[in-house]
């Protein structure tokens, strides 16, 4: 009979140490349910930044292919280079004669 009363008491005083890991479990759930939704958070701002590069990167792609732009009006004719002088370099140049004279 003892040992029945003992074995109560015992359970009864382990019945709150239960509840207290139970409640402290419970807390931990919450928080890695809060770190879930910032984490989940996070990476849905990383994806949104990532989209509006990529499409920025799209906008300079186009532009840098240059397929949506129409040069034939800036076309010329390699006849008319001929009509331009040649302009022959002056080699004669000195630094110590005309430039740093006071």
């Amino acid at each position: 009979m003892k040992r029945t009363w003992m074995i109560l008491l015992l359970c009864i005083a382990f019945i709150p140490v239960y509840g207290t890991e139970h409640n402290a479990t419970t807390e931990h759930n919450r928080s890695k349910e809060s770190n879930r939704t910032v984490v989940s958070d996070k990476t849905k701002e990383a994806v949104k930044k990532a989209m509006e590069l990529e499409e920025k990167y799209a906008r300079e792609q186009r532009f840098y292919q240059g397929d949506e732009y129409d040069l034939k009006s800036k076309e010329f004719d390699p006849e008319t280079l001929k009509k331009v002088p040649a302009i022959e370099p002056d080699y004669d140049f000195d630094m110590d004669t005309g430039v740093y004279d006071d």
